[in-house]
Protein backbone atom coordinates (compact mmCIF):
# COMPACT_ATOMS: atom_id res chain seq x y z
CA UNK A 1 0.00 0.00 0.00
CA UNK A 2 1.36 3.20 -0.84
CA UNK A 3 1.67 6.03 1.83
CA UNK A 4 1.16 9.81 0.50
CA UNK A 5 2.90 12.31 1.68
CA UNK A 6 1.40 14.88 3.61
CA UNK A 7 3.36 17.62 3.83
CA UNK A 8 1.09 20.18 2.06
CA UNK A 9 -2.16 18.21 2.83
CA UNK A 10 -4.06 16.22 0.93
CA UNK A 11 -7.44 18.13 -0.30
CA UNK A 12 -10.17 16.56 -2.05
CA UNK A 13 -8.59 16.76 -5.65
CA UNK A 14 -5.63 14.20 -4.85
CA UNK A 15 -8.58 12.08 -3.05
CA UNK A 16 -10.90 12.02 -6.39
CA UNK A 17 -7.54 11.24 -8.57
CA UNK A 18 -6.39 8.72 -6.76
CA UNK A 19 -9.14 6.97 -5.47
CA UNK A 20 -11.80 7.31 -7.60
CA UNK A 21 -9.45 6.74 -11.50
CA UNK A 22 -7.81 3.21 -11.62
CA UNK A 23 -5.66 3.97 -13.87
CA UNK A 24 -3.97 6.68 -12.09
CA UNK A 25 -3.77 4.17 -9.27
CA UNK A 26 -2.22 2.03 -11.18
CA UNK A 27 0.06 4.28 -12.48
CA UNK A 28 0.83 5.29 -8.98
CA UNK A 29 1.93 2.31 -8.04
CA UNK A 30 3.83 1.19 -10.69
CA UNK A 31 5.82 4.78 -10.10
CA UNK A 32 6.77 3.61 -6.54
CA UNK A 33 7.38 -0.70 -8.01
CA UNK A 34 9.61 1.15 -10.16
CA UNK A 35 11.27 3.94 -7.93
CA UNK A 36 12.21 0.79 -5.61
CA UNK A 37 14.71 -1.33 -7.77
CA UNK A 38 16.78 2.02 -9.46
CA UNK A 39 20.20 1.56 -8.44
CA UNK A 40 22.74 4.23 -8.11
CA UNK A 41 20.56 7.40 -7.13
CA UNK A 42 20.01 8.91 -3.72
CA UNK A 43 17.46 11.63 -5.37
CA UNK A 44 16.12 11.35 -8.72
CA UNK A 45 15.42 14.92 -10.04
CA UNK A 46 12.73 15.57 -12.48
CA UNK A 47 12.01 18.78 -14.28
CA UNK A 48 9.22 19.55 -16.09
CA UNK A 49 9.42 22.95 -18.23
CA UNK A 50 6.17 24.32 -18.85
CA UNK A 51 3.88 25.77 -16.47
CA UNK A 52 1.06 24.46 -17.18
CA UNK A 53 2.72 20.77 -16.42
CA UNK A 54 3.81 22.66 -12.71
CA UNK A 55 -0.02 23.34 -12.68
CA UNK A 56 -1.47 20.09 -13.19
CA UNK A 57 1.59 18.74 -10.67
CA UNK A 58 0.55 21.27 -7.78
CA UNK A 59 -2.90 21.61 -8.29
CA UNK A 60 -3.28 17.43 -8.57
CA UNK A 61 -1.14 16.99 -5.35
CA UNK A 62 1.12 14.96 -8.13
CA UNK A 63 4.23 15.62 -5.63
CA UNK A 64 2.26 13.83 -2.43
CA UNK A 65 2.03 10.86 -4.77
CA UNK A 66 5.61 10.54 -5.41
CA UNK A 67 7.99 7.89 -3.36
CA UNK A 68 10.38 10.07 -1.27
CA UNK A 69 13.39 9.33 -3.82
CA UNK A 70 11.80 11.38 -6.81
CA UNK A 71 11.35 15.30 -6.39
CA UNK A 72 9.79 17.04 -8.85
CA UNK A 73 10.93 20.65 -9.55
CA UNK A 74 9.92 23.54 -12.39
CA UNK A 75 11.80 25.00 -14.58
CA UNK A 76 12.19 28.04 -16.68
CA UNK A 77 8.60 27.39 -18.44
CA UNK A 78 6.95 30.86 -17.57
CA UNK A 79 7.47 33.22 -20.74
CA UNK A 80 6.09 36.23 -18.82
CA UNK A 81 8.86 34.77 -15.69
CA UNK A 82 12.11 35.05 -17.88
CA UNK A 83 11.00 38.44 -19.97
CA UNK A 84 13.72 40.84 -19.14
CA UNK A 85 12.56 43.98 -16.86
CA UNK A 86 14.39 46.61 -19.03
CA UNK A 87 11.79 45.99 -21.54
CA UNK A 88 9.36 46.75 -19.28
CA UNK A 89 11.47 49.57 -18.27
CA UNK A 90 11.52 51.07 -21.60
CA UNK A 91 7.82 50.62 -22.74
CA UNK A 92 6.36 52.45 -19.19
CA UNK A 93 8.55 54.78 -20.64
CA UNK A 94 7.26 54.93 -23.96
CA UNK A 95 3.54 54.74 -23.04
CA UNK A 96 3.81 58.29 -21.05
CA UNK A 97 4.79 59.74 -24.74
CA UNK A 98 3.64 59.28 -28.35
CA UNK A 99 2.95 55.31 -28.02
CA UNK A 100 0.06 52.79 -26.82
CA UNK A 101 1.48 49.95 -25.94
CA UNK A 102 -0.45 46.57 -26.20
CA UNK A 103 -0.04 43.88 -24.16
CA UNK A 104 -1.57 40.77 -22.81
CA UNK A 105 -3.06 40.33 -19.60
CA UNK A 106 -0.43 38.28 -17.85
CA UNK A 107 2.54 40.48 -19.07
CA UNK A 108 0.26 43.84 -17.50
CA UNK A 109 1.90 43.82 -14.17
CA UNK A 110 5.12 42.25 -14.91
CA UNK A 111 7.59 44.55 -12.78
CA UNK A 112 10.50 46.74 -14.41
CA UNK A 113 13.69 47.04 -12.43
CA UNK A 114 12.33 50.46 -10.99
CA UNK A 115 11.79 49.96 -7.09
CA UNK A 116 9.78 53.38 -7.55
CA UNK A 117 5.68 53.58 -7.58
CA UNK A 118 5.83 52.76 -11.03
CA UNK A 119 6.54 49.17 -11.33
CA UNK A 120 4.88 48.44 -14.39
CA UNK A 121 2.47 48.54 -17.09
CA UNK A 122 -0.52 48.58 -14.77
CA UNK A 123 0.74 50.91 -12.51
CA UNK A 124 1.46 53.35 -15.70
CA UNK A 125 -1.75 53.05 -16.66
CA UNK A 126 -2.68 54.15 -13.57
CA UNK A 127 -0.40 57.06 -13.39
CA UNK A 128 -2.30 58.25 -16.78
CA UNK A 129 -0.03 56.23 -19.43
CA UNK A 130 -1.19 55.00 -22.84
CA UNK A 131 -1.26 50.89 -21.93
CA UNK A 132 -4.40 48.75 -22.93
CA UNK A 133 -4.59 45.01 -22.60
CA UNK A 134 -5.32 42.79 -25.74
CA UNK A 135 -5.83 39.15 -26.37
CA UNK A 136 -4.10 38.44 -29.23
CA UNK A 137 -1.82 40.40 -32.06
CA UNK A 138 -5.17 39.97 -34.21
CA UNK A 139 -6.49 42.65 -31.43
CA UNK A 140 -3.67 44.80 -31.75
CA UNK A 141 -3.93 44.95 -35.36
CA UNK A 142 -7.59 45.75 -35.19
CA UNK A 143 -7.22 48.16 -32.65
CA UNK A 144 -4.15 50.01 -34.89
CA UNK A 145 -6.58 50.22 -37.91
CA UNK A 146 -9.05 51.62 -36.29
CA UNK A 147 -6.84 54.42 -35.14
CA UNK A 148 -4.30 55.38 -37.90
CA UNK A 149 -3.79 58.90 -36.02
CA UNK A 150 -2.67 57.03 -32.91
CA UNK A 151 1.50 55.13 -32.63
CA UNK A 152 1.15 51.74 -30.87
CA UNK A 153 3.86 49.01 -29.63
CA UNK A 154 2.95 45.69 -29.15
CA UNK A 155 4.70 43.67 -26.20
CA UNK A 156 5.08 40.45 -27.54
CA UNK A 157 5.83 37.85 -25.44
CA UNK A 158 5.95 34.01 -25.52
CA UNK A 159 7.50 30.79 -26.50
CA UNK A 160 7.12 28.94 -29.81
CA UNK A 161 3.76 28.39 -29.63
CA UNK A 162 2.75 32.16 -29.50
CA UNK A 163 5.29 32.98 -32.35
CA UNK A 164 3.18 31.82 -35.22
CA UNK A 165 0.64 34.07 -34.54
CA UNK A 166 2.14 37.42 -34.78
CA UNK A 167 4.18 36.01 -37.59
CA UNK A 168 1.20 35.11 -40.13
CA UNK A 169 0.05 38.31 -39.72
CA UNK A 170 3.17 40.34 -40.64
CA UNK A 171 3.97 37.28 -43.24
CA UNK A 172 0.48 38.30 -44.84
CA UNK A 173 1.53 42.41 -45.23
CA UNK A 174 -1.61 42.68 -42.90
CA UNK A 175 0.34 44.78 -40.21
CA UNK A 176 -0.43 48.85 -40.79
CA UNK A 177 1.97 51.21 -40.15
CA UNK A 178 1.26 52.54 -37.00
CA UNK A 179 1.93 49.48 -35.00
CA UNK A 180 5.72 47.67 -34.20
CA UNK A 181 6.35 45.55 -32.16
CA UNK A 182 8.76 44.42 -29.31
CA UNK A 183 9.08 40.82 -29.77
CA UNK A 184 10.25 39.30 -26.60
CA UNK A 185 9.99 35.67 -27.86
CA UNK A 186 12.34 32.87 -26.92
CA UNK A 187 12.89 29.45 -28.03
CA UNK A 188 13.03 26.64 -25.64
CA UNK A 189 15.39 24.33 -26.53
CA UNK A 190 18.59 25.94 -26.10
CA UNK A 191 17.50 27.18 -22.73
CA UNK A 192 17.57 23.40 -21.49
CA UNK A 193 21.20 22.89 -23.37
CA UNK A 194 22.70 26.59 -21.09
CA UNK A 195 21.40 24.31 -17.81
CA UNK A 196 22.64 21.71 -18.35
CA UNK A 197 25.78 23.47 -19.63
CA UNK A 198 26.22 26.14 -17.12
CA UNK A 199 24.46 25.03 -14.18
CA UNK A 200 25.89 21.48 -14.29
CA UNK A 201 27.12 21.12 -10.78
CA UNK A 202 23.91 23.18 -9.55
CA UNK A 203 21.09 21.43 -11.60
CA UNK A 204 21.69 17.42 -11.39
CA UNK A 205 18.71 16.16 -14.13
CA UNK A 206 17.76 12.80 -14.36
CA UNK A 207 14.67 13.69 -16.29
CA UNK A 208 12.71 16.05 -17.97
CA UNK A 209 9.36 16.51 -18.58
CA UNK A 210 8.96 18.61 -21.86
CA UNK A 211 6.21 20.75 -23.06
CA UNK A 212 3.46 19.96 -25.18
CA UNK A 213 2.20 22.75 -26.84
CA UNK A 214 5.44 24.28 -27.58
CA UNK A 215 6.79 20.84 -29.25
CA UNK A 216 3.37 20.76 -31.23
CA UNK A 217 5.11 23.74 -33.21
CA UNK A 218 8.72 22.47 -32.94
CA UNK A 219 7.89 18.48 -32.84
CA UNK A 220 9.03 15.88 -30.25
CA UNK A 221 12.49 15.59 -32.54
CA UNK A 222 13.48 19.16 -31.58
CA UNK A 223 14.53 17.09 -27.79
CA UNK A 224 16.79 14.82 -29.13
CA UNK A 225 19.61 16.44 -27.78
CA UNK A 226 19.10 15.69 -24.16
CA UNK A 227 19.37 12.08 -24.59
CA UNK A 228 21.52 11.69 -27.55
CA UNK A 229 24.02 14.56 -25.85
CA UNK A 230 23.31 14.82 -22.31
CA UNK A 231 22.17 11.26 -21.26
CA UNK A 232 18.91 12.58 -19.77
CA UNK A 233 15.50 11.31 -20.46
CA UNK A 234 12.81 13.20 -21.98
CA UNK A 235 8.91 12.63 -22.45
CA UNK A 236 6.70 15.76 -24.44
CA UNK A 237 3.78 15.26 -21.73
CA UNK A 238 0.66 16.37 -22.56
CA UNK A 239 -1.22 17.99 -19.80
CA UNK A 240 -3.78 15.84 -17.43
CA UNK A 241 -3.04 14.61 -14.51
CA UNK A 242 -2.52 10.71 -16.27
CA UNK A 243 -0.40 12.40 -19.53
CA UNK A 244 1.81 13.66 -16.11
CA UNK A 245 2.13 9.92 -14.23
CA UNK A 246 2.62 8.46 -17.18
CA UNK A 247 5.52 10.61 -18.30
CA UNK A 248 7.19 10.05 -14.84
CA UNK A 249 6.68 6.46 -15.08
CA UNK A 250 8.26 6.37 -18.69
CA UNK A 251 11.35 8.33 -17.51
CA UNK A 252 11.65 6.02 -14.51
CA UNK A 253 11.67 3.13 -17.11
CA UNK A 254 14.38 4.58 -18.90
CA UNK A 255 16.32 5.34 -16.00
CA UNK A 256 15.56 1.56 -14.76
CA UNK A 257 16.82 0.43 -18.08
CA UNK A 258 19.97 2.48 -18.42
CA UNK A 259 18.89 3.91 -21.75
CA UNK A 260 18.16 7.29 -22.05
CA UNK A 261 15.64 8.51 -24.88
CA UNK A 262 12.49 10.62 -26.01
CA UNK A 263 9.28 9.06 -25.87
CA UNK A 264 6.27 11.21 -27.08
CA UNK A 265 3.38 10.74 -24.44
CA UNK A 266 1.37 13.65 -26.29
CA UNK A 267 0.74 11.76 -29.60
CA UNK A 268 -2.44 12.95 -30.40
CA UNK A 269 -1.64 16.76 -30.53
CA UNK A 270 2.40 16.35 -30.99
CA UNK A 271 4.35 15.06 -34.18
CA UNK A 272 7.91 14.33 -34.56
CA UNK A 273 8.19 17.32 -37.30
CA UNK A 274 5.85 19.88 -35.62
CA UNK A 275 3.84 21.70 -37.41
CA UNK A 276 5.64 22.51 -40.32
CA UNK A 277 3.63 25.49 -41.89
CA UNK A 278 4.13 27.01 -38.18
CA UNK A 279 7.60 26.35 -38.35
CA UNK A 280 7.92 28.04 -41.92
CA UNK A 281 6.50 31.04 -40.29
CA UNK A 282 9.20 31.58 -37.64
CA UNK A 283 11.81 31.02 -39.66
CA UNK A 284 10.70 33.16 -42.87
CA UNK A 285 9.80 36.23 -40.71
CA UNK A 286 11.73 35.99 -37.54
CA UNK A 287 15.53 36.59 -37.27
CA UNK A 288 17.50 34.18 -34.48
CA UNK A 289 19.78 36.20 -31.90
CA UNK A 290 21.61 35.76 -28.32
CA UNK A 291 19.10 36.75 -25.88
CA UNK A 292 18.66 37.47 -22.24
CA UNK A 293 16.65 35.57 -19.99
CA UNK A 294 15.71 37.46 -16.39
CA UNK A 295 17.34 35.65 -13.64
CA UNK A 296 19.45 33.64 -15.73
CA UNK A 297 21.39 34.76 -18.43
CA UNK A 298 22.57 35.65 -21.79
CA UNK A 299 21.41 32.43 -23.75
CA UNK A 300 22.65 31.57 -27.55
CA UNK A 301 20.27 31.61 -30.23
CA UNK A 302 17.69 31.49 -28.05
CA UNK A 303 15.68 35.02 -29.16
CA UNK A 304 13.87 36.01 -32.19
CA UNK A 305 13.22 39.55 -33.44
CA UNK A 306 11.86 40.23 -36.40
CA UNK A 307 13.83 39.73 -39.35
CA UNK A 308 15.18 42.42 -42.22
CA UNK A 309 12.38 42.55 -44.24
CA UNK A 310 9.94 43.20 -41.19
CA UNK A 311 12.51 46.16 -40.15
CA UNK A 312 9.43 49.22 -40.49
CA UNK A 313 7.76 47.13 -38.01
CA UNK A 314 10.66 46.16 -35.43
CA UNK A 315 11.04 48.12 -32.18
CA UNK A 316 14.36 46.35 -31.69
CA UNK A 317 15.62 48.28 -35.11
CA UNK A 318 13.61 51.13 -34.60
CA UNK A 319 14.87 52.02 -31.06
CA UNK A 320 18.40 50.42 -31.34
CA UNK A 321 17.04 48.21 -28.43
CA UNK A 322 20.28 45.65 -27.75
CA UNK A 323 20.33 42.01 -26.29
CA UNK A 324 22.89 42.16 -22.69
CA UNK A 325 23.16 40.79 -19.16
CA UNK A 326 21.05 43.30 -16.69
CA UNK A 327 20.66 43.20 -13.40
CA UNK A 328 17.52 42.89 -12.22
CA UNK A 329 16.84 44.82 -9.41
CA UNK A 330 14.61 43.35 -7.12
CA UNK A 331 16.03 43.42 -3.85
CA UNK A 332 14.82 39.65 -1.97
CA UNK A 333 13.55 37.89 -4.44
CA UNK A 334 14.48 34.78 -5.23
CA UNK A 335 12.54 33.98 -8.99
CA UNK A 336 15.80 33.37 -10.77
CA UNK A 337 16.59 30.49 -8.51
CA UNK A 338 12.86 29.58 -8.76
CA UNK A 339 12.51 29.50 -12.26
CA UNK A 340 16.18 27.52 -12.31
CA UNK A 341 14.65 24.80 -10.12
CA UNK A 342 17.31 25.57 -7.32
CA UNK A 343 14.60 26.38 -4.86
CA UNK A 344 10.80 26.16 -4.08
CA UNK A 345 8.62 29.10 -4.12
CA UNK A 346 8.33 28.89 -0.49
CA UNK A 347 12.50 29.32 0.28
CA UNK A 348 11.82 32.69 -0.74
CA UNK A 349 11.58 35.20 1.72
CA UNK A 350 8.62 36.97 0.12
CA UNK A 351 6.81 34.24 -0.83
CA UNK A 352 3.28 35.01 0.44
CA UNK A 353 4.38 38.03 2.49
CA UNK A 354 5.31 40.86 0.29
CA UNK A 355 4.66 38.90 -2.98
CA UNK A 356 1.23 38.12 -3.74
CA UNK A 357 -1.13 36.89 -6.69
CA UNK A 358 -3.02 40.45 -5.47
CA UNK A 359 0.11 43.08 -5.21
CA UNK A 360 2.87 40.91 -7.36
CA UNK A 361 6.46 41.92 -6.22
CA UNK A 362 8.10 39.26 -8.31
CA UNK A 363 7.96 38.43 -12.14
CA UNK A 364 6.75 34.64 -11.25
CA UNK A 365 3.82 35.85 -9.20
CA UNK A 366 2.64 37.81 -12.22
CA UNK A 367 1.50 35.13 -14.50
CA UNK A 368 -0.65 31.69 -14.16
CA UNK A 369 2.41 29.85 -15.47
CA UNK A 370 4.90 31.06 -12.99
CA UNK A 371 5.85 28.40 -10.18
CA UNK A 372 5.44 31.03 -7.36
CA UNK A 373 1.86 32.30 -8.14
CA UNK A 374 0.42 28.39 -9.28
CA UNK A 375 2.15 27.63 -5.61
CA UNK A 376 0.07 30.57 -3.76
CA UNK A 377 -2.94 29.51 -5.33
CA UNK A 378 -3.22 25.67 -5.14
CA UNK A 379 -1.07 24.94 -2.07
CA UNK A 380 -2.96 24.88 0.82
CA UNK A 381 0.17 26.29 3.07
CA UNK A 382 0.46 27.07 6.58
CA UNK A 383 3.47 29.84 6.75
Amino acid sequence: MIVMKMNVGIDVLIKKLYERNPLARDIVEKIHELAGRIEGYDRIKIMNFCGTHEWTITHYGIRSLMPESIELIAGPGCPVCITPGYYVDFLIKLSFEEYTVLTYGDAYKLPGTSLKHIRSLYDARSKGASVEVVYSFYDAVRKARENKNRKYIFFAVGFETTMPTTAEILYRGEVPENLVVLSAYRFTPPIMEYLLNEYSGDIILHGVIAPGHVSAIVGSRAWEFLPKEYNVPVVVSGFEPIDVLLSIYFILKMLRDRRPGLINEYRRVVKPEGNLYARKLIAEVYEVIDAYWRGIGLVDKSGAVLSKEYSSHDAHRIFGLEEKEYKDNIPGCKCGEVVLGLIKPTQCPLFLRACTPEKPYGPCMVSVEGTCRIWAENIPLKL
